[in-house]
């Protein structure tokens, strides 16, 4: 994530910045640029969007959204990953969808990229899961593993073919190995 050399602003001054491509997120009082998705990362998120959906929104049960921000807490984050359950999705009044999602996702999963720190990406799963985010989904492809962070803050890592933990509600069962395996087309 880039640092800004933006002197401090609020979140509500930085909610009315114009949008950056890749996204920039309000963390701390500081606004940092995301790392632009390369290859692994694009299709691991497509993958888990288009995963969760068809089993998820269909029934609506909840629904995954790439890259959708949310701001919570002091903070605007942008996870790879935002899956909120259908009743806690926000509408307006004549039923579409909000723009402003000002709550935290009930799942949040976050993609490392290469060259991307680590610490601060599973800080904003920290930060999600402090604010009520249910679970968290650290996706490592390089390392080959998934770290998981729930509602009280608890880290464990998951390799291979270790099972990683779902919204109750949604019936889909996945490994590690089957997350990664969404890499390659074979």
């Amino acid at each position: 994530m880039i640092q800004s050399a933006i002197a401090k602003i609020t979140l509500e001054e930085f909610l009315q910045l114009p949008e950056t491509k890749p996204a920039s997120e309000f963390i701390n009082g500081k606004i940092g640029q995301k790392t632009m998705s390369q290859g692994e990362h694009s299709r691991l998120q497509y993958k888990l969007c288009s995963t969760i959906n068809q089993v998820a929104e269909t029934r609506k049960i909840a629904c995954a959204f790439p890259e959708l921000r949310c701001s919570f807490g002091g903070n605007a984050i942008v996870p790879d990953v935002s899956t909120f359950r259908w009743q806690r999705i926000p509408f307006t009044a004549s039923g579409r969808i909000t723009n402003r999602f000002e709550i935290p996702p009930d799942w949040a999963i976050e993609i490392l990229s290469p060259g991307q720190s680590q610490t601060k990406v599973l800080g904003n799963l920290l930060h999600c899961s402090q604010y009520g985010t249910e679970m968290g989904w650290l996706v490592d492809p390089e390392e080959e593993t998934i770290l998981i962070v729930d509602l009280e803050q608890r880290v464990q890592l998951l390799r291979e073919n270790e099972p990683v933990p779902i919204l109750p509600e949604i019936e889909l069962s996945l490994t590690v190995a089957q997350v990664l395996a969404w890499l390659t087309f074979a």
